[in-house]
């Protein structure tokens, strides 16, 4: 079996990459991973654990024995801990709160990387779109389209507060720039923009506008 067409898709938090990569991936007929998921369902797995988070020993230490599974339909995504469907409580503010730290251990990474690179490899899809803040640079460096999504801060926790249902802004914004430090100056698989990607920034773009880019880099390179 030949190996699917990557669409690797990375950016910091709110820049939109979950609702462009799915409708990317809506618009090919390919598969999608959220990378992000992930990292939240075993943050989600060692809380009802009773893991401390902050202690990275302990958190690489129980990690290995989570079981994550990842549903690739961009239609319908889902995201399964320990045989549990978390899609809804991954989002909440317990883990939201965790995840960070948890996402810097470098055996956390390591696994799920794995990981994600086996659901590539097992992509039923003639296509893949695969997000998150390291796919370019990490998990799929050979992907022939790698996109870096950005857009302004105000932007950003703008979206970020109307998925979440936050009032104050500002404190979602302070939230993101806090993620960015932690996840831009993290020991392992550090955000950053991928060799050979093209940097999008959806500040003044529609998702519709934004979906059509990616699309028409695709169908340049296919």
């Amino acid at each position: 079996m030949s190996s699917p067409f990557v669409v690797a898709v990375d950016g910091p938090s709110g820049s939109g990459k979950s609702s462009t990569a799915r409708g990317v991936a809506q618009r090919l007929g390919f598969a999608y991973l959220d990378t992000g998921a992930m990292y939240r369902a075993v943050t989600w797995a060692l809380l009802q654990r009773g893991v401390d988070t902050g202690d990275a020993s302990a958190v690489a230490e129980a990690a290995p024995a989570v079981r994550i599974v990842s549903g690739t339909d961009p239609g319908a995504p889902t995201i399964h801990a320990d045989g549990t469907d978390v899609s809804v409580q991954i989002r909440g503010e317990d883990v939201t709160a965790h995840v960070s730290p948890v996402a810097t251990v470098p055996a956390v990474r390591g696994l799920l990387v794995q990981l994600q690179r086996s659901v590539i490899a097992g992509c039923a899809a003639d296509g893949i779109v695969v997000e998150g803040r390291d796919i370019g640079s990490t998990v799929a460096p050979d992907a022939p389209v790698k996109i870096y999504l950005v857009a302004d801060p105000a932007a950003r926790a703008a979206r970020r507060a109307a998925e979440t249902g936050a009032t104050d802004t500002a404190g979602t914004a302070e939230s993101l720039a806090r993620r960015d430090r932690i996840d831009s100056t993290r020991a392992a698989s550090p955000l950053t923009r991928a060799d050979g990607s093209v940097e999008i920034d959806s500040t003044h773009l529609g998702l519709a506008e934004v979906v059509e880019t990616i699309v028409g880099l695709v169908q340049e390179v296919r």
